[in-house]
């Protein structure tokens, strides 16, 4: 009887060297948590002891912004700051890892965003996306290679082919764009077969990926900017004695609400959901000490009416879904896309951005387009479904290549230059 130990089917894989982490040299990408080592004195010199907890809220001249609870941003450096969870640091350490191991490996790339639009100022980020192709050997094995390929400020994303493919079938709005704005560039030969197959993913389905999510949304941003105008007597209803619970809030909040309901029971509904939506993007400005009801009471007593660095629920990229609508139109009626905005549709869309119209114009835009987006989608002549079967083709043949080029040891980033591997590691019985 062999005495060989079978690995365990119960055993964690894991990518090897996670245990010697240096918790003060992994990256700290937008949204980790932190704790920081040394004291400092904020602006109004405000005394910020050692051991606080803040979040990442941006990366500049080598150090970060942390928001902080109660007091704002603080700028830290790396070295002044420490994960605060384990599993944090390993996230950001496999991020960083596969973002310096497969970078090479990026097969096309472009600029999106504001500046694909035409709306981009002085003060616009630079957002780039693209496509990376996994070399062979990362793709075999237990260990889940990785899908994305994200940087440490979150402005650039590439994905895995597959992924892409997978994403363009369904009609999802950001992978089409990158794959089809002007400025798509192929920088190898697998990424000039991905935009000379991008046809295949093209279909009636962005009548909904497009249009119709993006006018969705604008009416859910209405509905809770409407029940926004009520969050300052909100707090002032937590500041009572004893304290009103959720459900209690929730009824008085329908009770004076402008927004109509079918039901009593529905417009309540809508107000707790609208109370959990304002203490989800307090939290994620670093205001709340918790995701929760009680965190919110707990601000409200403390004084957080109107802090000065909160931010409305009035999202600043409404324009983006605007602009989704007269996209998807143009699409659909023309059977080509135009990114670039122009003219009055271009006027208007920088004036959303900067703030000077009322959300609520912005859904009667919306709905003024709506005819013309339902009547695009009548009489388009784009096809029902996307070519699934080219789409198959284009991951065989690129699936082909690259295993052509590793066995062939053929010189680059997925042959003879390949990133070795992550090993792992199993336990055994």
């Amino acid at each position: 009887m062999s005495d060989t130990r079978e690995t365990s089917s119960s055993a964690p894989a894991r990518v090897r060297g996670l245990e010697q982490i240096d918790r003060l040299s992994v990256p700290l990408p937008h949204g980790t948590e932190v704790t920081t080592r040394v004291e400092r004195v904020a602006s109004g010199g405000r005394r910020i002891p050692q051991g606080v907890v803040g979040r990442v809220v941006r990366a500049h001249d080598g150090g970060f912004d942390v928001q902080i609870v109660g007091v704002g941003e603080v700028w830290f450096a790396r070295d002044e700051l420490v994960p605060r969870r384990t599993g944090q640091v390993q996230f950001a350490q496999r991020r960083e890892a596969a973002w310096s191991a497969l970078r090479p490996c990026v097969v096309l790339e472009t600029r999106v965003g504001s500046h694909a639009w035409g709306l981009a100022d002085e003060r616009s980020d630079v957002d780039v996306r693209g496509v990376f192709a996994l070399p062979l050997p990362w793709t075999l094995g237990l260990a889940q290679p990785p899908q994305d390929l994200v940087s440490a400020d979150g402005s650039t994303t590439y994905w895995e082919v597959r992924k892409t493919v997978e994403q363009a079938l369904r009609a999802d709005p950001n992978t089409l764009e990158t794959l089809f704005v002007p400025g798509a560039t192929a920088g190898d030969e697998l990424g000039t077969w991905v935009l000379e197959a991008r046809e295949a993913f093209v279909s009636k389905a962005i009548f909904g990926s497009f249009g119709r999510y993006a006018m969705s949304q604008l009416d859910k941003l209405t509905r809770s900017q409407r029940l926004a105008e009520h969050r300052d007597l909100l707090l002032e209803w937590l500041c009572e004695e004893p304290t009103p619970d959720l459900d209690e809030v929730a009824r008085r909040l329908a009770a004076v609400s402008p927004r109509a309901a079918p039901t009593r029971e529905d417009a309540v509904l809508a107000a707790k959901t609208y109370v959990k939506q304002l203490y989800r993007s307090l939290w994620d400005q670093g205001l709340l000490a918790a995701n929760d009801f009680a965190a919110l009471s707990a601000y409200a007593r403390g004084g957080g009416q109107r802090p000065p660095s909160a931010r409305e629920l009035r999202p600043k990229n409404a324009y983006n879904l605007l602009r989704l609508v007269a996209l998807a139109t143009g699409w659909l009626r023309d059977g080509v896309p135009t990114f670039e905005a122009t003219g009055a549709l271009k006027a208007r869309l920088l004036d959303i951005k900067g703030g000077q119209v009322p959300l609520e114009d912005v859904l009667r835009d919306a709905e003024a387009m709506a005819p013309a987006l339902e009547a695009a989608h009548r009489e388009s002549r784009l096809p029902e479904h996307p070519d699934y079967a080219r789409a198959d083709r284009l991951l065989r043949r690129v699936g082909e290549e690259v295993a052509r080029r590793w066995v062939s040891k053929t010189p680059g980033p997925l042959g003879r230059d390949a990133p070795e591997a992550p090993a792992l590691e199993g336990g055994t019985e």
